[in-house]
């Protein structure tokens, strides 16, 4: 069965720190690229980070040196390092999975909510 359950969300103030982590089992973590989407009230979901299988990262303009992706193989988990943020950043945020060889992820995780607010 694949799972991937997210973690670590909740309400923090402005310019404030999360960590979010992402448990995954039921795939070949270690092959897989691995992204962190957002999506706000009525906005569309947006990709925020992703990192590929061999450590190579993209960042959302909007967050790049602000936030950080990182995964640990031999753990099967995937952490998005929050900092200095802002009340745009309030989002639910996913964890998804992008199998070797696909354009789009092939798993979701079910969320976890993040608030910056003061």
């Amino acid at each position: 069965q694949v799972q991937l359950v997210e973690s670590g969300g909740g309400l923090v103030q402005p310019g404030g720190s999360l960590r979010l982590s992402c448990a995954a089992s039921g795939f070949t973590f270690s092959i897989y690229d691995m992204s962190w989407y957002r999506q706000a009230p009525g906005k569309e979901r947006e990709l925020v980070a992703r990192i590929s299988n061999v450590g190579s990262t993209f960042y959302a303009d909007s967050v790049k040196g602000r936030f950080g992706i990182s995964r640990e193989n031999a753990k099967n988990t995937l952490y998005l390092q929050m900092n200095v943020l802002k009340p745009e950043d309030t989002a639910v945020y996913y964890c998804a999975s992008r199998p070797p060889g696909s354009p789009v992820p092939g798993y979701w995780g079910q969320g976890t909510q993040v608030t910056v607010s003061s």
